[in-house]
């Protein structure tokens, strides 16, 4: 058997992160978006997302007719998480998931969104899911 670390990972701050997590944040990375949906089943989707450190967010732009999008909203508040993965660095941001169609909260996600991935196509029915993050794990 090969070595494994075992050593345990140290409570990651949502608002003070560090650096090679901040880094990792900020590097090009898709995810999967997983939201519990009413019947206690996942919606997992692969996903665009970016963080906002200060204020404990992660933001996936979308459009209102998506099926992340509608099991939010259906919910009003989704249990839901968001992992990204390259190779042997992961993180795992948890929390409480919400939709807005607000315009000056849809276009900071797709303004954040053009600095981390690019700039997405014009969308007249843009929404944007806003993970209130309780939590961080992983090795960045």
């Amino acid at each position: 058997m090969g070595s494994r670390d075992t050593r345990p990972m140290a409570p990651i701050d949502i608002y003070s992160p560090g650096r090679e997590i901040l880094a990792f944040l900020e590097e090009r990375h898709l995810a999967t978006l997983s939201i519990v949906r009413a019947d206690g089943t996942p919606h997992v989707t692969a996903v665009g997302f970016t963080y906002e450190a200060q204020a404990g967010l992660a933001r996936v732009i979308t459009w209102a007719d998506s099926w992340k999008a509608k099991h939010v909203s259906r919910l009003g508040l989704a249990q839901a998480a968001i992992c990204s993965v390259d190779g042997g660095r992961w993180l795992t941001l948890s929390g409480t998931a919400s939709v807005t169609s607000d315009d000056a909260a849809v276009a900071e996600g797709v303004r954040r969104y053009a600095e981390r991935y690019r700039q997405p196509k014009e969308r007249p029915d843009r929404v944007v899911i806003e993970l209130a993050v309780r939590s961080i794990v992983g090795r960045a």
